[in-house]
């Protein structure tokens, strides 16, 4: 039996009101009657005019007040989309719940005229609570009947249901998450069902009206418990040797025997007792094994208690705080109480474990406030490392404005770039409506405090100035949203789309072209960009048709930046943020492997800039020079160096080489292919579209390591020198990586919350799997041969002599 089974909410417990969305109408509409003698319309005037009525059944009798949706009129297809709140709330359901839903039509005549009704019961067979979208059929002419044995079932019966029906329950699961998705053969099996539903209409021609209703989903299922009952009725059990499901309601609760040990144990009495105790041998082993556990795993009774009995002694140990403060049981007030005591006598937090502290998982506002308190120690550059998931913790804050929204508006006064950061990343949270209140505190607090502001010492801007010259960005970015829509509705080609913004620059919105003040470049604060260069700005060739504009700048150069709309960049701005970081860990233990952390700013829910990095893919390069070291040979020829290319250049592109395939296999990065692996005149690779991320692939069969045939020909082969030194390099960098595992876990868990879509979707399934490419199993020699095996597995797929599931590798970059 699966373990997810037992995971269930009961219906008595859950205090919301009953809520659905009653979505539209399938079917043809039968020809109306011809109206009476004296009504105000005509046959050829008519248009039906539908509304839904719902009501709720319990145990066969009416309950509560009949709900009606909006009339619509926008036929054949009717869409109300309509989400309807019954005053009933789930723990008041009784098993015999039913919902009853009639359509009436009120486009002719002084009486409504009835379509039809339908009922449905809310908890099916095994008293589960329905969950997602349900297709009621309609009994034509008849109001919907709420009584027990309904005569109007909107089920659809068992002998005349075929393959849609069958299709639409598996669609349901899929859409509640019981079916694994795999996008590539998703899209293949929902393209196969639209046919079968084309075939399936024309072969029938069902005459049939039905009703689509979406039920509220919950996290776990809910199952039917009256209140105040103890047990729920198990199924019948049969004669027969088949399974039968059991709910427990207790699974989940506190065992009131161990959690009356646990209290003894930790008895406060014991405090004097406590702080003169010193661990074994034994135990101060089993102390370091749970310091090295990553924040991600989750603290056994045992190892909690373990470390509450020692904590005196711990003490002078700064790694073991944040797995001191899961210990606590910060419900008690006395246990609390010496908790953070403790805490403030403890040796000082890394800034690393100092983000563990602002995670869901605490809750204290004082352990927060502490956590706070270690930041301050952050100079300007590591916070800005750090600033996109320090403003999604605040969504994990217990007020609009906390402690952590002071301090990130206190710095971001002294310091322009990360002042216009913030107020972008709280400016695209704007869209997100549970927590908009608390991003608009933010960003009104940002707003007022700037506002205070003097003229400082090294500039002569006072705080009015500086807040206007980030409000023009925002003023920047909706001309150039403008610009996009005008060129997209251009007829032609790419080369019409560029004559038509050229054309724009320099006439209709010639502002652009030189404006009235300087405007801080959005992705690099610090540059003020002075107008639009016309003639050295273009479109890319692609579906959304970003823009490539060139910027003069107030020092007399320019500078290029790609503006996208119709794209959500806030998944490519986090993968750019971790190759930044990584960038700089390496670059602090002497390996600087001349990566390109090009900046990327997501300015709103589907729109965002890019640095501009001058480059070809290498499918461009391919097609022109057959290969790569050709094409490096164009620009940095050396007749005595390797491959006929200067030492330097290949040193470059060796580097750059290992330093993505750590980090694209770390990320787990997906999609790869030769149109998104860019390369420089200087050797420099890089990896650009970031969709997939997390282990997502739409490719089935992705080898673990992203490199491809081309990269390691250009490198002499596998057998070369210079490839050695590339597998040496990456496991260099892979060991480095892993020694900051926790501080790359804790910004990955602090955008839990995000709306990030490879996050979104299983945000713990995530951050386990990010886990897991690190192998904090292993020591750092064991990691170096696990590294090189998946190097050496990853590039023997490349070329032929391989079985099978190498086979498959290799046909993922075809």
């Amino acid at each position: 039996m699966a373990g997810n089974e037992f995971r269930f909410f009961l219906s008595c417990d859950i205090n919301l009101p009953v809520t659905f969305k009653i979505e539209r109408l399938e079917g043809k509409l039968s020809a109306r009657k011809p109206p009476e003698s004296g009504d105000d319309c005509t046959i050829e005037e008519t248009k039906p005019e539908l509304y839904v009525e719902s009501l709720l059944y319990i145990d066969g009798a009416p309950f509560g007040l009949p709900m009606r949706t909006r009339l619509e009129s926008g036929g054949p297809s009717y869409c109300w989309n309509e989400l309807i709140t019954l005053s009933t709330k789930y723990r008041d359901l009784t098993a015999n719940s039913q919902l009853a839903v009639t359509v009436y039509d009120v486009s002719c005549g002084k009486n409504e005229e009835l379509v039809g009704g339908a009922t449905i019961h809310l908890f099916n067979m095994k008293k589960q609570l329905k969950t997602g979208k349900h297709k009621l059929r309609l009994w034509a002419g008849e109001e919907a009947d709420g009584s027990i044995n309904t005569n109007t079932p909107g089920k659809v019966p068992k002998e005349e249901r075929g393959e849609l029906e069958r299709l639409e329950k598996l669609v349901n699961k899929y859409e509640r998450g019981q079916i694994q998705r795999v996008d590539w053969l998703d899209r293949l099996a929902f393209k196969a069902m639209e046919r079968i539903k084309e075939r399936e209409s024309l072969k029938n021609g069902s005459s049939h009206l039905y009703v689509i209703i979406d039920f509220c989903s919950f996290e776990h299922r809910v199952v039917f418990q009256e209140s105040g009952a103890n047990l729920i009725i198990p199924s019948p059990i049969a004669s027969t040797n088949e399974l039968v499901t059991v709910w427990d309601p207790e699974v989940g609760k506190i065992n009131p025997s161990e959690h009356k040990q646990l209290k003894l144990a930790r008895s406060l009495n014991r405090g004097i007792i406590d702080r003169d105790l010193k661990p074994s041998i034994t135990e101060r082993k089993s102390i370091q094994r749970i310091l090295r556990y990553p924040p991600t795993r989750t603290l056994t009774g045992e190892e909690k208690q373990l470390l509450w009995k020692f904590r005196f002694s711990l003490m002078a140990e700064k790694r073991a705080l944040t797995k001191f403060l899961r210990c606590v049981e910060w419900s008690d007030v006395q246990e609390a109480k010496q908790a953070l005591e403790l805490m403030g006598k403890w040796e000082t937090i890394d800034v690393c474990d100092a983000l563990e502290l602002l995670s869901p998982v605490f809750e204290s506002e004082e352990v927060r406030a502490y956590a706070v308190s270690v930041l301050e120690r952050a100079d300007d550059e590591e916070l800005q490392c750090y600033l996109l998931q320090l403003v999604q913790a605040l969504r994990f804050e217990r007020s609009d404005k906390s402690r952590l929204s002071y301090f990130l508006v206190e710095r971001s006064l002294c310091n322009i770039d990360l002042a216009s950061f913030l107020r972008w990343y709280v400016a695209v949270e704007l869209h997100d409506h549970p927590y908009a209140r608390r991003f608009y505190s933010t960003y009104e607090l940002l707003e007022e405090s700037m506002l205070k502001l003097g003229p400082s010492a090294n500039s002569d801007e006072d705080g009015f100035k500086l807040w206007q010259s980030l409000v023009r960005q925002t003023e920047l970015t909706a001309q150039l949203c403008s610009i996009m829509r005008d060129v997209r509705n251009v007829r032609g080609g790419t080369q019409k789309k560029i004559e038509k913004l050229r054309q724009l620059l320099s006439g209709l919105l010639s502002e652009l072209t030189y404006f009235d003040e300087p405007i801080r470049s959005p992705l690099a604060p610090r540059v003020l960009i002075t107008g639009i260069i016309p003639s050295e700005s273009s479109i890319f060739k692609s579906a959304l048709h970003p823009l490539r504009l060139a910027f003069r700048t107030a020092s007399g150069g320019s500078c290029k930046i790609i503006f996208k709309k119709g794209d959500d960049l806030r998944q490519d701005q986090l993968v750019i943020q971790m190759v930044s970081l990584m960038d700089r860990l390496l670059k602090l233990e002497n390996l600087d492997l001349h990566l390109t952390p090009y900046r990327v700013l997501a300015t709103g829910h589907d729109e965002g800039m890019l640095e501009f990095i001058p480059s070809k893919s290498l499918a461009q390069i391919l097609s022109e020079h057959r290969s790569i070291t050709s094409y490096l040979q164009k620009f940095y020829p050396d007749e005595d160096g390797p491959f006929g290319i200067t030492a330097t250049c290949l040193e470059t592109f060796i580097k750059s080489c290992a330093g993505y395939s750590v980090i694209t296999y770390i990320l787990g990065i997906g999609d790869r292919h030769l149109d998104n692996l860019l390369l420089q005149d200087d050797g420099r690779l890089f990896h650009v579209d970031f969709g997939f991320i997390l282990g997502r692939d739409p490719k089935p069969f992705p080898p673990p390591m992203k490199l491809c045939k081309e990269m390691v020909e250009a490198m002499g082969g596998a057998e070369s020198q210079y490839y050695t030194r590339f597998k040496s390099y990456c496991c260099e960098a892979y060991n480095i990586l892993r020694k900051s595992s926790n501080l790359i876990l804790n910004l990955f868990h602090l955008m839990a919350g995000s709306n990030i879509p490879d996050i979104a979707s299983d945000p713990e399934k995530g951050i386990l799997k990010l886990q897991e490419k690190f192998r904090l199993d292993l020591d750092d020699e064991e990691s170096i041969h696990f590294f090189q095996d998946l190097i050496n597995e990853s590039v023997s797929a490349l070329f032929p002599q391989m079985v099978e599931t190498i086979h498959r590798w290799a046909q993922y970059w075809r």
